[in-house]
């Protein structure tokens, strides 16, 4: 029977010398270091010593924090090494697995980490279902509200572009077209026989808008291909894109 020890800090700058003594005076034969985060999986050292780990062996560690990322973590790898026949032991908080009482402790803290688990997801449920019975929705706020949509309709009926307008109102085209309910359609394809002609474009359509005024010089907002720029239509509503 061997006892291992696993020494651990988060960075470069940090020592490791408070966690060489007390694994050295706890008895350990050899002890493996890493210079890691907790959050990591992939930590060397870690996995060097459980390879190193035999059946009756212990892994000591200073701290249980030293270990595991979390007590869910901790508890499945103390769980893997119990499966191969080895103990763990922590010096801080005095827990030896390879006692009855040290197993007795460390199964208790496994069911108090699952029982705060069960906790936060009942009121995590408990505020969704709150929020939902008072009318709010999950999920990204929309990029055009209400109100830009008004005031975009506003600055198209003065006779500015989608894209002038979008970018005075500072939202993506793209977003602002789609609130608009415009659509994008291909362009008629070129006849087999006919004339050498450039490949198909697209173009975007805008369907008139029902708030503007029938006498408003400007029936719809179109875009042309995209080569030619940004042009406004100034057909009658209804025959944009045509």
């Amino acid at each position: 029977m061997a006892l291992i020890g696993y020494a651990r800090v988060s960075t470069a700058d940090q020592k490791l010398a408070l966690q060489h003594d007390a694994l050295i005076r706890a008895g350990c034969e050899r002890t493996f270091d890493d210079h890691a985060s907790g959050a990591r999986a992939d930590r060397p050292g870690l996995a060097e010593a459980l390879a190193y780990l035999r059946a009756g062996d212990t892994l000591v560690v200073w701290k249980l924090d030293r270990l595991g990322r979390s007590m869910r973590h901790l508890i499945a790898q103390v769980g893997d090494l119990a499966a191969r026949g080895i103990g763990f032991r922590s010096l801080t908080e005095s827990i030896d697995t390879t006692t009855p009482g040290g197993m007795l402790v460390f199964n208790i803290f496994g069911s108090l980490a699952q029982f705060e688990r069960d906790l936060i997801r009942e009121r995590t449920q408990a505020g969704l279902r709150a929020a939902r019975e008072r009318g709010a929705q999950g999920g990204r706020r929309p990029v055009v509200t209400p109100d830009k949509l008004r005031k975009a309709r506003a600055h198209i009926a003065a006779g500015l572009t989608v894209r002038e307008a979008a970018a005075r109102l500072k939202i993506g085209k793209t977003a602002l077209y789609k609130a608009l309910g415009c659509g994008t359609i291909p362009s008629p394809p070129t006849m087999p026989h006919g004339p050498p002609s450039a490949a198909p474009s697209r173009k975007r359509v805008c369907a008139p808008f029902s708030t503007r005024p029938s006498s408003s010089r400007f029936g719809a907002e179109c875009v042309s291909r995209p080569r030619a720029g940004d042009q406004r239509c100034r057909q009658a509503p209804g025959r944009c894109g045509s």
